[in-house]
């Protein structure tokens, strides 16, 4: 039984900042991530990304619902 992928992405346009955006974050962070294999990272180094976007995407959604 083959099992379906929830990693979908909810607006397909979006893949390309979304990636865009990943870079700059694993950048800011420290963490080296390139386009290709990552498995050499440790799960603490992709979290910190991960992690760090949802930070950053929720701190923008809350200016914007602030009016600023």
């Amino acid at each position: 039984m083959a099992s379906k992928s929830s990693n979908t992405a909810a607006v397909p346009e979006a893949k390309g900042a979304l990636d865009k955006f990943k870079y700059e974050v694993a950048s800011e962070l420290g963490v080296p991530l390139t386009d290709g294999y990552n498995g050499d990272l440790t799960s603490k180094q992709n979290g910190s990304v991960g992690g760090y976007m949802v930070k950053k995407m929720i701190e923008a959604q809350e200016r914007q619902m602030a009016g600023k």
